[in-house]
């Protein structure tokens, strides 16, 4: 293994963080990179701004890099303007220094599995206008793979959750810690696959690192299906306390939209959580030797995190 390369990794969310974390643990050498500069990174991190949207900028920002990791995002009510630019610029400019280019995906182009456990090598049948763009740039990715334009792998998973992860913190978990009411989605007795956030930046670290990932579709360790509900006593379990709960449908979300158009983009995702949404990590598992984390130790480490890091004002 070659060590003091240089990994570039565009978004500083908890993906990109837990990503940076295991390129440490691998020995390499890390460049985050978002707007501002300024990232909670370990020292010896380097921390760069740059403008994803502007080639000049984004190539600069990947001088020196073995491997770019695509964990930069829009916010979720603008994927469909400006998420493909973004990732296009970001590949562009892997090819450009001949990094490899790894992509933190998700599962939205399978559609509506129907019950069906979601693999790899599943047709995609988008029908919400989020999955169709990442249909798109997933193609996109894979189309320059296969022209030989740039070295790539992308990597999936399910709804995400973890340590530094504010959406499930400011939904799920500063709530239940401070005895107020969480949120659930849809039917929360329908068993749903969900990957902790750790074990997804695990899975893209070891494919900017092992090239045999290179050219395929990953889904990232994740464990078994567990419904909503029972989430909610694991998490019960460990602060030691009932959790209150409401659950948001189609027409609460629609309204809530009028004012916050990140949570009216949830309307057309709600399938995933009205039915069974499993996910089969098996092809990941058998390369790499790697299994997700048990559930009941995320639960633990996860609480513990917020418990430690205060709800940002």
């Amino acid at each position: 293994m070659t060590t003091n390369e240089l990994h570039v990794i565009f978004g500083t969310g908890p993906v990109g963080y837990w990503t940076m974390v295991e390129l440490i643990h691998l020995g390499k050498r890390v460049r985050m990179v978002n707007r501002s500069g300024k990232a909670d990174v370990p020292a010896g991190v380097e921390v760069i701004a740059a403008d994803a949207y502007d080639l000049n900028s984004t190539k600069a920002a990947v001088q020196g890099a073995a491997a770019v990791y695509q964990s930069a995002q829009p916010h979720y009510h603008e994927w469909v303007e400006k998420f493909p630019p973004l990732q296009s610029n970001i590949l562009e400019a892997a090819a450009s220094v001949g990094a490899k280019l790894i992509v933190t995906d998700n599962l939205y182009m399978y559609g509506d599995p129907q019950g069906q456990t979601i693999t790899e090598n599943m047709p995609y049948q988008a029908h919400t206008r989020k999955g169709k763009v990442r249909a798109a740039m997933a193609e996109a990715v894979l189309s320059a793979h296969r022209a030989g334009k740039v070295r790539a792998a992308i990597g999936r998973a399910t709804d995400f959750w973890g340590p530094r992860d504010m959406v499930q913190g400011l939904q799920l978990f500063y709530p239940a810690l401070a005895g107020q009411t969480v949120n659930l989605l849809g039917d929360v007795h329908q068993p749903h696959s969900f990957t902790y956030v750790k074990d997804f930046g695990t899975a893209l670290a070891t494919l900017g690192t092992r090239d045999e990932s290179l050219g395929q579709i990953w889904i990232a360790p994740t464990n078994a299906p567990i419904t909503q509900a029972d989430l909610l006593k694991l998490v019960e379990g460990e602060i030691g306390q009932p959790i209150k709960y409401r659950v948001g449908g189609k027409l609460i979300l629609s309204v809530m939209g009028l004012f916050n158009k990140s949570a009216g983009e949830v309307v057309e995702m709600l399938y995933e959580f009205t039915k069974p949404f499993v996910v089969s990590s098996h092809k990941f598992e058998q390369a790499f030797g790697i299994r997700p984390t048990p559930l009941k130790q995320a639960v633990t480490e996860t609480v513990a995190w917020f418990k430690e890091n205060p709800k940002p004002e």
